[in-house]
């Protein structure tokens, strides 16, 4: 049992209801971070993972096998300026995707309410997938260890389930056009 006296407590005081000890954030902190690996390259297989969209279904990545290329989008945190202006370009160049065969599957670590919020208010047309509990972020090797939320990634899955490429972003808030993401998915004709 974690002891909860004054000076092992968090700031994180929820009403007074419940009093987070500070060891225990830092150890979690330490076990999520302790699981990070570095991003996927071409070639590995991707993760088997389901996670839940905001259609209200468990997608396995792995029902996309077969039909179509797939282009995961890891975008740190819906509501933010940069993401808002990313997926808003993923629904505005639909077309651009589906006509080079690509499905785009955003995901973040926002929980699936949120990003119900997110795409009615933003009017994103695609589907967004939550990644709650970083599974998949760490399995792609996307998740920041001092923030634990994705860093802004793009991972083409191609119609074998195999990783055909990939591109991490520098910073969070750095994004691709998606001009740049459709040409360099092009050049390696998957």
């Amino acid at each position: 049992m974690f002891s909860t006296s004054a000076s092992s407590r968090s700031i994180c005081d929820l009403s007074g209801a419940i009093a987070v000890p500070c060891r225990f954030l830092s150890s979690l902190i330490l076990v999520i971070s302790s699981t990070i690996v570095a991003p996927l390259q071409a070639g590995t297989a991707s993760p088997e993972l389901t996670l839940s969209s905001t259609s209200g279904e468990s997608i396995p990545l792995s029902g996309f096998c077969g039909p179509k290329n797939v282009l995961l989008a890891c975008f740190p945190l819906a509501f933010t300026s940069s993401c808002t202006s990313e997926l808003c370009a993923f629904s505005h160049d639909f077309d651009d995707f589906t006509a080079a065969e690509l499905q785009v599957l955003p995901i973040s670590v926002d929980a699936v309410p949120s990003l119900k919020e997110f795409r009615s208010r933003s009017v994103v047309e695609v589907l967004l997938l939550s990644d709650f509990k970083r599974e998949a972020s760490a399995a792609f090797g996307v998740l920041r260890a001092d923030t634990i939320f994705s860093n802004r990634a793009y991972v083409l899955i191609d119609k074998t389930g195999a990783i055909a490429w990939s591109d991490v972003e520098a910073t969070p808030g750095t994004t691709r056009e998606n001009a740049d993401t459709l040409d360099a998915i092009r050049a390696i004709a998957v």
